[in-house]
């Protein structure tokens, strides 16, 4: 795995993995991560992609916008991937990362090859309580001062509290997400809960025509895994539950996550629909 290029390109930090010749994989983190969450999956996919990463804009490396709006967010990946001159993209979202690769694919589908969304729920009212900690960590009234004094262990718990396994959470994205401000984060959440109540996901895949692989974990805590089942309705769309696995399949199942999306990836390079 070789990481090259490093830049800041429509407001996002990019950071390039893989031989730059190979297929092209864009990954989207969700609200309140950075590119550093896809690191444990970094090697596989880097071996036979050449893997593009993000730091939305506000998020990680990358400076505050004007807009957090989802739409916004696709707007500036689309131009991203213009000025590489990249067309019929892999593009990969996880948690809301997923909405921004389906606005993506909304605005631009000539950009996409096929999506693959991991744990991104498909409608508002399939969201769970959450954990008590994100809860304290950042809604009011003392999100906004606790945030300001978040050391890395704070940030590590906030992260493992949507987990069902143990985490071996990468220094990378420690650093990512105290590069959020509390500001960008609240602004993140109330954008991504207007795309989703605009209208849900599956119901904006559908007319797309796009190939759609939609991973959840079987014990995620944030959305009801049950509601996986509502991208079965989506044409040329893939459902795959891992057992024991929580929000993070990334980080908590980072060999079958990124066998799931390699298989896909390459066969949806390969279909014709």
């Amino acid at each position: 795995m070789t990481a090259y290029d490093v830049e800041l390109s429509h407001g996002m930090h990019v950071v390039h993995d893989g031989p730059p010749q190979a297929p092209p994989l864009l990954l989207i983190h969700g609200s309140g991560a950075a590119g550093g969450c896809w690191i444990p999956m970094l090697p596989a996919l880097a071996g036979q992609h050449h893997v593009i990463r993000v730091d939305l804009p506000g998020c990680g490396h990358s400076p505050p916008a004007p807009s957090y709006e989802v739409p916004a967010q696709a707007a500036a990946l689309a131009g991203l991937l213009d000025d590489l001159g990249l067309r019929d993209v892999a593009v990969a979202g996880h948690s809301s990362g997923g909405y921004v690769a389906t606005a993506l694919a909304e605005r631009r589908p000539e950009l996409v090859r096929s999506l693959t969304l991991i744990s991104t729920g498909p409608r508002m009212d399939a969201l769970l309580p959450q954990p008590f900690i994100l809860r304290f960590l950042t809604g009011p009234p003392f999100g906004r001062l606790i945030w300001s004094m978040r050391s890395d262990a704070m940030v590590r718990r906030g992260i493992g509290s949507t987990a069902a396994r143990p985490l071996d959470v990468p220094d990378e994205l420690i650093a990512g997400v105290q590069g959020i401000t509390y500001g960008a984060f609240r602004a993140v959440l109330g954008a991504n809960s207007a795309y989703l109540t605009e209208r849900s996901v599956p119901e904006r895949l559908t007319p797309l025509g796009i190939p759609v692989l939609a991973v959840f974990g079987a014990a995620d805590p944030r959305w009801d895994p049950a509601s996986a089942q509502d991208y079965g309705t989506v044409p040329h769309a893939r459902v795959e539950l891992l057992p024991g696995v929580g929000h993070l399949p990334l980080l908590e199942a980072p060999e079958a996550t990124g066998e799931l999306l390699l298989d896909f990836a390459g066969t949806a390079r390969q279909a014709e629909f």
